[in-house]
């Protein structure tokens, strides 16, 4: 076994992938959970997916058999939402994503220029009017949208984006993130991000040390995708845990530089791992 799993207090746990599938638990992962919590460790969970307010993900963990409180979970949208009141509270914000993203950042006191406004479907935004285009996972992505973040784009305006996922793991396969509108908008523009708030950003680690409260040699991240999950726990000085229950298989654990410290089928296998 590998000698530094011994000094673990922190877990931080990915959800989609790691700890379920759509709307079923990961087999095991309640149990596992459980039996950390019971050794007084702390789990937190952290998910690149804006699509639900904190709040639901708790709810839908607690429901799943893995009672959770909102102050627990950490969403892209949430660091993003943190991060933009602190340093740019006044910018007008130009959202691709879905209603519960756009009412996460008006939360924070932030404007989002809402196209829906006017209430007629010819109405247009003018993109002088936008400081700054928000990209996330969107199911209503359309043309109007891609033209209008492009025009304010080009412009001038701020690229922010709440997570760099391609794709998001479903139990009949993945479906596209809001990673593949930002490749398109990178690739009209020319432009990366001027911030990326979910894993790996060091944006999400600032918030996470702060929750947990530990060194980051004492915390472990449990997740199913490398360049997010593993990278940012690596970065971060973290021990990481790669789990096969989602987007990253074996064979793509073997390719990597730097190998996670722990592989294992499901978290379910995790707590005879630590000591």
């Amino acid at each position: 076994m590998h000698h530094s799993l011994l000094n673990i207090d922190g877990f931080l746990f990915d959800l989609d992938g790691t700890v379920y599938l759509g709307e079923s638990a990961i087999p095991g992962a309640a149990a596992a959970i459980a039996e950390l919590r019971q050794r007084g460790k702390k789990v937190l969970f952290v998910s690149n997916k804006p699509l639900e307010p904190r709040a639901s993900y708790a709810q839908k963990l607690t429901r799943l058999g893995i009672p959770t409180e909102p102050a627990h979970v950490i969403t892209s949208g949430y660091v993003l939402g943190r991060y933009l009141a602190k340093h740019a509270p006044t910018q007008r914000l130009y959202v691709i994503g879905e209603a519960n993203l756009v009412s996460e950042l008006r939360t924070n006191g932030l404007t989002v220029v809402d196209e829906l406004l006017a209430q007629d479907e010819k109405a247009v935004i003018e993109p002088a009017g936008i400081d700054a285009v928000v990209v996330s996972f969107d199911r209503t992505l359309d043309y109007r949208k891609l033209n209008t973040a492009y025009q304010a784009l080009i412009g001038g305006a701020k690229l922010y984006a709440t997570n760099g996922d391609l794709t998001c793991p479903m139990p009949g396969g993945a479906i596209p993130d809001a990673g593949a509108t930002l490749a398109a908008l990178q690739v009209l523009t020319g432009r990366s991000p001027d911030v990326l708030a979910g894993k790996p950003s060091t944006l999400t680690v600032e918030v996470v040390m702060e929750l947990m409260q530990l060194p980051a040699q004492r915390c472990l991240m449990v997740g199913d995708r490398l360049e997010t999950d593993i990278q940012m726990g690596q970065q971060a000085g973290m021990q990481t845990c790669a789990v096969l229950s989602g987007v990253s298989k074996a064979a793509d654990v073997e390719k990597l530089a730097q190998r996670p410290d722990l592989v294992l089928n499901h978290i379910g296998e995790l707590p005879a791992q630590i000591c």
